[in-house]
């Protein structure tokens, strides 16, 4: 894995402009954490006005603050947002789309603005990567944005590092970023590119 310190800009804005380099209208994407819906908007405005966005959230305040977020987009015909562990997607995702996935983002720890306690926990979140990288076609991307710093989220750090370690490197390249590598708690983005 190599290890891409310090990009000039936030690992969010980095994830979506790698992103932004892979999907394009008409594809079909996941945002596995939906959280208040900024990932699932910018998905959606790029896979639009025929792609699909699957976005999974296990709480219902997230999936209905994205709802309401999205709610004068105008492809919102394009998104599925199912209240369910990302753990799931692959029984969730119509068998159709099994291998034609572009992106699947991940943006771990807990929804901004709610309640702290509540945040995405490591079985689960190994369980949706693996699912992931068997849904994604070929050269498609997975992004994880991971926070080392809340409780929990050192661990789950540690465990998405490990998975991301463990994928073959003859099937996937696997990257690491961080803007602070000094300090262990700021957050990780990975990335995971499956050669085609």
């Amino acid at each position: 894995m190599s290890n891409d310190s310090k990009p000039p800009i936030s690992l969010v804005k980095l994830a979506h402009n790698l992103i932004n380099g892979k999907v394009k209208s008409g594809d079909i994407v996941i945002d596995a954490t939906v959280g208040n819906g900024h990932d699932t908007r910018f998905l959606l405005d790029l896979v639009k006005p025929k792609g699909n966005v699957f976005g999974f959230d296990i709480q219902q305040s997230a999936i209905e603050s994205a709802r309401s977020a999205l709610q004068g987009h105008s492809f919102t015909e394009c998104l599925a947002l199912i209240q369910a562990s990302h753990a799931n997607m692959s029984e969730l995702i119509p068998l159709a789309y099994h291998g034609k996935i572009s992106a699947v983002m991940f943006n771990l720890g807990y929804l901004p603005g709610g309640d702290k306690r509540i945040i995405t926990k490591s079985d689960s979140t190994l369980a949706a990567l693996a699912s992931a990288s068997q849904l994604l076609s070929a050269d498609g991307i997975i992004t994880i944005l991971a926070y080392p710093g809340h409780e929990g989220g050192e661990m789950e750090t540690d465990q998405v590092k490990n998975w991301c370690l463990g994928l073959d490197p003859g099937q996937y390249q696997v990257r690491q970023f961080e803007n602070h590598p000094d300090n262990p708690s700021a957050p990780k983005l990975f990335v995971v590119n499956k050669m085609g």
